[in-house]
């Protein structure tokens, strides 16, 4: 019988020559079995790839059934050469088989060097051959590729790629930058594209493929090789004496470059063993297809892959004619849509640019550099920002793939689709803006499936503040961006519930029984804006108690906006909230009574806090609309306004927060700006030290400045203090009165100066008060400018002296 032709096809994962290469390598070999570099648990997934509604970027997910937090993903795009090598063996009618470890033991060995979960005595799941090993396979056609790339796409989420299970691991090898270095090339990738990626194939398609599987059986020789791919390349070898055991004749391998020479002459099938049997055992995984993205792609670390310009690769894949023109084209076209100003002859001086500086720079064909030097210069005017937007537009992209409904998914996922399809929001990459009317039944059920999705952990949607500030409660703005984690999100989410709804209720339930009180409020305004009713009597119980029970006033001031802020989504929603209500006023009748006590003795950091709160609080008593409430928080402020540090800064209420109660008395209409004036002018005394009535001016000014533009004496107050301060206390001062003043509107800042600098104007008005004798000379001044504005004909008034004279 005649030996099986083992041929190896080494490559560099995702690299559009390696894909070219691959495509034409297989045309030429026509092999009756493929293998490919990844997880046989996917094997049955493998038919999936033929079909149309699968469209790259695309990832294998493999996770731990019983911990779906533990996941990996193996991505591809349409120019990675395994899914070349998966469609040519659809579309052939031949089988495809991933040779690489399970995925099970991938996820079972964690991080680099480490095992979790792992049984050091357990067998491994690996085939166990009862033959013996044939020997070496003389008739294998043995090539390295165009891909050095060794490393596996396998990545476990927050760690590095799955590690070896013993010694210490060597310095990871980068076998392009060797080479490059061994051509004399300063620039591996910039190499790697000249002799690779812009390649054609030749008349020979496997002769790239064995003129490199020498250079990386010498790399190999020169650098130590990871336990870890000792391991998997023993996974692989076995998985070749499958096939050719199943009689298979001519057998494809599709696998990095790296590995091409421990594939080319076998050991012993007992070696094998030896090196499986390290492994630790096999975890339970489920495995389906996912939507990737090239921004994914680009990242080199979490779940990326590492190529730095995904969009460009697809690029020269897909545009074997003419890449530098049509490349050009495309940039063109998305600057015009930007509203740049570039035309056919910047396209064609870019191009003539790019070719130039290949040639001075002795490239065989423009590459990325000199394809973005020459649209820097011609279409971007030398910008770096219009630049910033080819590179993250066309040179990263945001293509996202798809899947076919037949692909394996949790019935969570599968209910996610139906509703993104019912309500006409489909996953996208790029970031949109999303503005919703919750008075529409469409809109307010999208607002419901956002927030439902948040409390789940799946933030593809994030509130934004409304572009036209709008103050109606009708009105959503969300930024959709769509993550392929999220796959996995909703994976570990299923086990609250097999629909959206049902699996938010069951999260939020859960949530409630172990979250403090201002989590809790938190959760409870979720529950709205989700509308979970069956989760939000659960989470009002739970704050009841916890709200009961609560005596920190820090709290208390956290939780009562929160609550309040929820009601105003009852009208819109038709939301029952009468629940919420009486918890609300319940926290702020506590609130009232702890908080004067709450103020006392804090220091600087501690006081300005404690403003945010009380300011919260005071907008959320507006809102709860209690006049019962309201009139007992005015009373609250009046006792902190009237708590005065006198017996030192321990014993009462900073200055910073008794004045900005009496400005919020103020601003209610409690107190007029008499009054105001008054304790101003106490505070202002010499008896008060001067950091204190700076913090007190602080609060009563922090906000808006106008009130000291309307009412003369306090300006006037304000302005005789500072001009006795003495100097070496006026330093310790100015960090705050630069804080109150510069949070003032620019006008009423430049109003406030212009007065201050005329002096005697300002002191003038003090001192004669209300009711000193008119200036009529003054007045006359302006006769003329009224009579213009008002249209009327100049009078003829008498001077001041004539009249006087008469």
């Amino acid at each position: 019988m005649t030996a099986a032709q083992v041929t190896l096809l080494g490559v560099r994962h995702h690299g559009p020559g390696s894909a070219r290469a691959v495509a034409a390598a297989l045309a030429a070999l026509q092999p009756d079995v493929v293998l490919v570099e990844g997880p046989p648990e996917a094997d049955e997934l493998t038919a999936l790839a033929a079909e149309k509604d699968m469209v790259p970027p695309v990832a294998l997910l493999a996770h731990v059934s019983d911990d779906p937090a533990r996941a990996a993903f193996w991505p591809f795009a349409e120019f990675s050469p395994e899914w070349v090598a998966l469609r040519h063996a659809a579309a052939a009618g031949v089988p495809v088989r991933f040779i690489d470890l399970p995925a099970g033991q991938s996820l079972a060995l964690g991080r680099r060097g480490a095992e979790s979960d792992a049984d050091p005595d357990a067998e491994s799941d690996a085939e166990s051959d009862a033959e013996s090993d044939p020997g070496s396979e003389t008739g294998s056609d043995s090539g390295a590729t165009f891909g050095a790339d060794g490393a596996s796409e396998e990545q476990e989420e927050g760690s590095g790629v799955p590690g070896g299970t013993s010694g210490p691991a060597p310095a990871p090898v980068d076998p392009i930058a060797e080479l490059a270095a061994a051509a004399g090339h300063p620039d591996p990738e910039a190499w790697w594209e000249d002799v690779i990626e812009h390649r054609a194939p030749g008349d020979d398609p496997l002769a790239p493929f064995a003129a490199l599987a020498e250079a990386m059986a010498v790399l190999r020789e020169h650098h130590p090789v990871e336990r870890r791919d000792e391991i998997r390349e023993a996974a692989m070898r076995q998985q070749i004496r499958a096939a050719r055991r199943a009689g298979h004749r001519t057998i494809a391998v599709v696998c990095g470059a790296w590995h091409v020479p421990a594939l080319a002459v076998m050991p012993t099938v007992a070696h094998d063993r030896a090196l499986l049997a390290e492994l630790p055992k096999k975890l339970r995984t489920e495995l389906t297809w996912v939507p990737w993205t090239h921004r994914r792609l680009s990242q080199h670390t979490g779940y990326g892959a590492g190529i730095d310009s995904p969009g460009w690769y697809h690029h020269l894949y897909t545009t074997p004619e003419q890449p530098i023109a049509r490349w050009m084209t495309k940039v063109a076209e998305l600057l015009r849509a930007e509203d740049h100003p570039v035309s056919s002859a910047h396209v064609i001086e870019a191009i003539r640019l790019a070719d130039a500086l290949a040639v001075m720079r002795g490239r065989p064909l423009p590459g990325l550099t000199e394809t973005l030097d020459a649209v820097r210069a011609v279409m971007c005017d030398g910008s770096d920002i219009a630049l910033a937007l080819v590179h993250e537009r066309l040179v990263v992209g945001d293509a996202l793939g798809e899947v076919p409904d037949g692909a394996p998914a949790v019935p969570l996922q599968r209910d996610l689709t139906r509703l993104q399809r019912a309500l006409r929001l489909k996953p996208e990459a790029t970031s949109r803006e999303l503005v919703l009317d919750l008075r529409k039944d469409l809109d307010a059920e999208r607002s419901r499936l956002l927030h439902r999705l948040r409390l789940l952990g799946l933030h593809w949607g994030r509130p934004v503040r409304d572009s036209v500030q709008s103050t109606g409660t009708f009105r959503e703005t969300w930024r959709l961006e769509w993550e392929p984690e999220y796959s996995v999100r909703l994976v570990e989410a299923g086990q609250w519930g097999t629909t959206v709804l049902g699996a938010a209720t069951g999260k939020a339930v859960s949530d409630a029984a172990t979250a403090e009180l201002t989590a809790l409020t938190e959760l409870a305004e979720h529950c709205l804006l989700a509308a979970l009713p069956d989760a939000l009597p659960e989470v009002m119980r739970r704050l009841a108690d916890r709200a009961a029970l609560d005596t920190d006033a820090g709290h208390l001031a956290t939780a009562l906006p929160a609550l309040v802020r929820t009601l105003r989504y009852g009208d819109v929603r038709a939301t029952d909230t009468s629940a919420l209500t009486a918890v609300a006023v319940g926290l702020a009748e506590r609130l009232c009574v702890a908080l004067p006590a709450a103020c006392t003795g804090l220091d600087a950091d501690g006081a300005s806090a404690r403003r945010t709160e009380i300011d919260a609080v005071h907008q959320a008593i507006a809102l709860l609309a209690d006049t019962a409430i309201g009139e007992r928080w005015a009373g609250t402020l009046a006792a902190l306004a009237a708590r005065e540090p006198h017996g030192g800064p321990a014993t009462g209420v900073p200055g910073l927060l008794r004045g900005r109660a009496v400005r919020l008395l103020l601003d209610d209409g409690r107190i007029d700006t008499a009054e105001a004036g008054r304790r101003l002018g106490l505070v202002l005394s010499i008896a008060s030290g001067p950091l204190d009535a700076a913090g007190w001016v602080e609060g009563l000014v922090s906000g808006g400045g106008a009130m000291l533009l309307h009412d003369p004496a306090l300006l006037g107050l304000l302005d005789t203090w500072l001009c006795g301060v003495p100097a070496e206390t006026f330093t310790d001062l100015l960090p705050i009165l630069r804080r109150t003043f510069s949070s003032l509107e620019t006008g009423v800042r430049h109003t406030i100066g212009s007065r201050v600098a005329a002096g005697p104007l300002n002191t003038s008005v003090l001192e004669k008060g209300p009711d000193a004798e008119l200036d009529a000379e003054r007045a006359d001044a302006t006769t003329p400018v009224l009579a213009l504005l008002l249209g009327v004909r100049r009078p003829v008034i008498p001077r001041q002296s004539d009249r006087r004279a008469g």
